[in-house]
């Protein structure tokens, strides 16, 4: 069932979005050579909870309904999503994608972005580049009368042109009260299949994308996935609205850009 979202609803979902845009930010400024996934994995419960609102992903169960340990998803280089912090340091030509969700007033928020640790190379750097770039491709035609599929079509288009795989097993989603709600938002598709998008619609759009074949597996851990041919991967995500005047990005990169210096 889809639900839409009033306009005081969106403006509790905003708040929420915004505060995973500013922990995003606060954990941009720890990202460096050395650091464990751990740490980065303290300072976001603490950043968190600091500021009225719980991280949604702790304790989230999976297919075997084991509870998700840690309040963050750190994957780090073949990592696709899911990644659960732990001892490993980051190292000096990483990429480490950060999945975060929080709930404050009984709204969600969820975001992602993948940084660099240190500099990176060329080939890494253009992954991230375009998976960003297909995530705004995705969102530009997330508009009233427009299609579920539309989104999907945009972000597959893109990321294929450039030779990279693109994820089928995990999608973006709907989300409000609950983290997950319908519809599921693939990052693949057809034009004009699918659900219709809708005037208050709330759904979190997230590319995943891979270096080589789209193929992926789960370690046994129940939650890490990794790419089979262990090349790297990349993940962006936003959450958005569907409005009569075209999608709204009720998330941020603004304050976490500002941190690692990407220009607008």
């Amino acid at each position: 069932m889809i639900f839409l979202k009033t306009e005081d609803e969106i403006k509790l979902l905003k708040a929420s979005n915004q505060l995973v845009g500013k922990t995003l930010a606060e954990l941009a400024s720890h990202i460096a050579p050395g650091v464990t996934t751990s740490q980065l994995d303290k300072v976001a419960e603490t950043f968190i909870r600091d500021n009225g609102a719980e991280p949604t992903f702790k304790g989230f169960p999976n297919l075997k309904g084991e509870p998700y340990p840690a309040s963050i998803c750190t994957s780090i280089n073949e990592v696709v999503v899911h990644g659960i912090p732990n001892n490993q340091a980051l190292r000096e030509g990483d990429i480490i994608s950060i999945d975060c969700g929080v709930k404050m007033n009984g709204f969600c928020g969820d975001s992602a972005y993948t940084f660099a640790v240190g500099e990176i190379n060329s080939e890494k750097q253009q992954l991230l580049d375009i998976t960003k770039k297909a995530l705004y491709e995705g969102i530009g035609v997330s508009r009233v009368g427009n299609r579920v599929g539309d989104i999907g079509y945009a972000i597959q288009t893109l990321c294929e042109i450039n030779s990279y795989g693109v994820v089928r097993e995990f999608t973006g989603h709907g989300i409000g009260k609950s983290m997950h709600e319908d519809p599921y938002v693939p990052n693949f598709g057809s034009k004009g299949s699918r659900e219709q998008l809708i005037s208050g619609l709330c759904i979190a759009i997230e590319p995943m994308i891979t270096l080589g074949n789209r193929h992926i597996k789960m370690l046994n851990d129940g939650w890490t996935v990794v790419t089979k041919d262990n090349k790297p991967a990349a993940h962006f995500e936003h959450t958005i609205v569907i409005t009569q005047s075209g999608p709204q990005i009720l998330s941020s990169f603004e304050e976490l850009e500002q941190v690692i210096g990407v220009k607008a």
